[in-house]
C-alpha cells in the first residue's frame, strides 16, 4: 500500500512510478533496449574512468576532467536506471519513499556537476590553444581539483537544498508520471503551494545552466580566435580535433536540458519529456566514451597498449 494510517496521521510509503509506457506488449522489448544501452554506458564510462588512470600518458588535465566526466554520466544513469529496468519486470512499478528522495538527490547533483565539469574542459582546451606555453603552470593540479571539487559541493548543496523542499512538504498523490523520481513530476504531487519551490528551481536551473554555458561559449570564441589568427594549416587542424570531441559532447547536452526546462511550462508534455529525459539519461551517458573513444588517437593508442599488455601477460 502507497499510504499507511498511524496514530490518525496518514504517511506516505512509497509511490507508483507509471514508467515510459503502459503497453504490456513494450515492456520485454524495451527492456533489452534499455538494458543493453545501460550496459555499454557503464563498460564505456567504467573503461575511461580506468583507462585514464592508469595509462600514464593519460596524466593530463584534459583526461582527468574526462574522468570526471565519465563519472558523472555513470553517476546519473546509475541513479535512474537499475529502478527503471527492474520495473519493466515488476507487476508493481513501486519506488519506497525515502529511495525516490534519494534517487532525485543523487540525479540533480550529477547532472548539474556534469553542467560544470563540461564548462572546466571548455576552460581547459582554452589555455591548452591559446596559452600554451604556460599551460602546466596554469592547469595545474591544483587548480585541476579545485574545478572539479567546487561543482561537486555547489550540485550537492543544491541538491539537497531541492530535495528537502519537495520531501519536506505534504503529498496529495502517490503515481508519479515518470520513469524516474524527478522534480517537476513530483511538484505535482503536492498538496500546499509549489510557488515558492518552483522559483527556487528555475532560477538555479537557469544559473546552472546560463553561467555553464556562457564560460563554455566565452572559451571557445576566444579559441575560434586564436585558431583563424594561426598561420599553419596543420595547427589549426590540430586545435579544432582537440576541441571536436568535447564540442560534439557539449551541443549535445545542453540543447537537451534546454528543451526540457527552458521551455514555457504551458507547454510542457510529460511524454515529450520522458522521451527528452530518456536521452540524456541514458543515451548520452552511453555516447560520451564513444565520441571520445572513436575521435581520439590518444584514447585509442591507450586501449591498444593496455590489450597488448593483457595479451602478453603471461598466465
Amino acid at each position: 500500500m502507497a499510504w499507511m494510517d498511524k496514530q490518525n496521521q496518514t504517511v506516505l510509503k512509497e509511490f507508483i512510478l507509471l514508467g515510459i509506457t503502459d503497453h504490456p506488449e513494450l515492456q520485454a522489448p524495451l527492456f533489452g533496449l534499455f538494458l543493453t544501452i545501460y550496459v555499454i554506458s557503464v563498460l564505456g564510462n567504467l573503461g575511461l574512468i580506468i583507462l585514464t588512470k592508469v595509462d600514464p600518458r593519460l596524466q593530463t588535465p584534459m583526461y582527468f576532467f574526462l574522468r570526471h566526466l565519465a563519472l558523472t554520466d555513470l553517476g546519473y544513469s546509475t541513479a535512474v536506471a537499475p529502478k527503471m529496468l527492474v520495473n519493466f519486470l515488476a507487476n508493481q512499478h513501486t519506488i519506497p519513499y525515502n529511495w525516490c528522495a534519494t534517487q532525485l538527490a543523487f540525479f540533480i547533483m550529477f547532472i548539474i556537476s556534469e553542467l560544470f565539469i563540461l564548462a572546466a574542459m571548455a576552460y581547459d582546451r582554452y589555455v591548452a590553444i591559446c596559452n600554451p606555453l604556460l599551460y602546466t603552470v596554469i592547469m595545474s593540479q591544483r587548480v585541476c581539483w579545485v574545478l572539479v571539487a567546487v561543482p561537486y559541493l555547489y550540485s550537492m548543496f543544491v541538491s539537497l537544498l531541492i530535495t528537502i523542499k519537495i520531501f519536506i512538504s505534504s503529498f496529495c498523490g502517490y503515481v508519479i508520471n515518470h520513469f524516474y523520481c524527478d522534480n517537476l513530476p513530483l511538484l505535482t504531487l503536492l498538496c500546499s503551494s509549489t510557488q515558492e519551490i518552483e522559483l527556487i528551481i528555475l532560477i538555479l536551473s537557469a544559473f546552472n545552466l546560463l553561467s555553464s554555458l556562457l564560460i563554455v561559449l566565452v572559451s571557445y570564441t576566444l579559441i575560434l580566435l586564436a585558431v583563424l589568427g594561426m598561420n599553419s594549416t596543420e595547427g589549426r587542424h590540430k586545435a579544432f580535433s582537440t576541441c571536436g570531441s568535447h564540442l560534439m559532447v557539449v551541443v549535445i547536452f545542453y540543447a537537451t536540458l534546454s528543451f526540457m526546462y527552458v521551455q514555457p511550462k504551458s507547454s510542457h508534455s510529460f511524454d515529450t519529456d520522458k522521451m527528452a529525459s530518456v536521452f540524456y539519461t541514458l543515451i548520452i551517458p552511453m555516447l560520451n566514451p564513444m565520441i571520445y573513444s572513436l575521435r581520439n588517437k590518444e584514447v585509442q593508442g591507450a586501449l591498444r597498449r593496455i590489450w597488448k599488455n593483457l595479451c602478453t601477460f603471461p598466465i
